[in-house]
C-alpha cells in the first residue's frame, strides 16, 4: 500500500486516501485507467506502421523512438518479436543503402540488439572517416616541414658543430652578402 501510494499522482493519493486494502487500491486504479489502452493502441499502431529507419539522422534516435512505440504496444497487449524488430529495421533502410541492407540481412542477426550494435559501430566509424576526410581531403598532401626543404640545412647532421654561428665565424660564407666594406658608406 505504501509503495502504490508513493508512486501515484498527488491528486490520486488524496482521492484514494481512505482505501486501506492494497488489492482494492490496485483494482480501483486499474478500472480507472483500463480505457487508456484503447486510446493508446491506435496511435501506437499508426506510429509503428509509419516508423522508418531512413527518417532518422542517427541510429540512437531511431532506436529510442522504436522502443518508445514498442513499449506502448506491449502495454496494450501487442506482441513484438525479435524478428519483427529486425524486419522493421531492414525494410525501412533508405533505397540508396540497398546493398548495405542486404549485407546486414546476410549476416544473419537473430537479436535486434546485435543489429543495432553493429549499426552503431558502423555509424561511429563513418563519422571518423568523414572527420578525417574533412580535415585533409583526398589528394591533398601535408605541408612539408620548413627545415626539411631548406637548402641551408642539407648535408649536415644534427648535433654536429655549434649550429649556425660557427659557420658564419669560420670565414667560409664571408662573401654571402657581398663584400663588407665599412668604408663604402662614407
Amino acid at each position: 500500500l505504501i509503495f502504490l501510494r508513493h508512486h501515484i499522482d498527488d491528486g490520486l493519493k488524496y482521492e484514494y486516501l481512505t482505501v486501506e486494502n492494497p488489492l482494492e487500491l490496485w483494482q480501483n486504479l486499474n478500472d480507472r485507467f483500463e480505457h487508456l489502452k484503447a486510446v493508446v493502441l491506435p496511435k501506437a499502431l499508426n506510429d509503428w506502421s509509419q516508423l522508418r529507419f531512413q527518417d532518422f539522422k542517427t541510429v540512437l534516435e531511431y532506436n529510442s523512438t522504436l522502443f518508445k512505440i514498442v513499449s506502448q504496444l506491449k502495454m496494450c497487449g501487442e506482441v513484438i518479436t525479435e524478428d519483427m524488430l529486425l524486419e522493421k529495421t531492414y525494410r525501412t533502410f533508405h533505397a540508396s543503402n540497398m546493398l548495405l541492407q542486404q549485407q546486414y540481412r546476410f549476416h544473419g542477426f537473430t537479436k535486434y540488439r546485435e543489429l543495432i550494435g553493429s549499426l552503431l559501430i558502423a555509424e561511429k566509424n563513418n563519422e571518423l572517416l568523414l572527420q578525417n576526410h574533412e580535415s585533409r581531403p583526398t589528394g591533398s598532401a601535408p605541408l612539408p616541414e620548413v627545415n626539411a626543404t631548406s637548402s641551408e640545412f642539407r648535408g649536415r647532421g644534427r648535433g654536429r658543430g655549434r649550429g649556425r654561428g660557427r659557420e658564419r665565424d669560420s670565414g667560409r660564407n664571408q662573401n654571402f652578402l657581398g663584400p663588407r666594406n665599412n668604408n663604402s658608406m662614407k
